[in-house]
């Protein structure tokens, strides 16, 4: 058994900041990022985007409808 006495933190000792920003309006906000693929020279830039409930909300049409706003399931 190997026992860890090095410091531990948790959410108490840590302050997160917000960083300052000079957009005006949500809308504004770009999320699109590049992705690269290991062992390829392929580049793909996406918007990151998660769904839960698969079997029920993952169809083809809401498929269709989140690839017309630029995101992948």
């Amino acid at each position: 058994m190997r026992i860890e006495n090095d410091l531990k933190l948790g959410f108490k000792n840590i302050m997160i900041r917000p960083k300052r920003s000079t957009l005006k309006s949500r809308s504004q906000v770009n999320i699109e990022r590049e992705f690269t693929f290991l062992h390829s020279d392929l580049v793909g830039k996406e918007t990151p985007n998660m769904d839960v409930n698969i079997d029920t909300v993952e169809t083809f049409e809401m498929a269709k409808a989140l690839f017309k706003k630029k995101l992948f399931v």
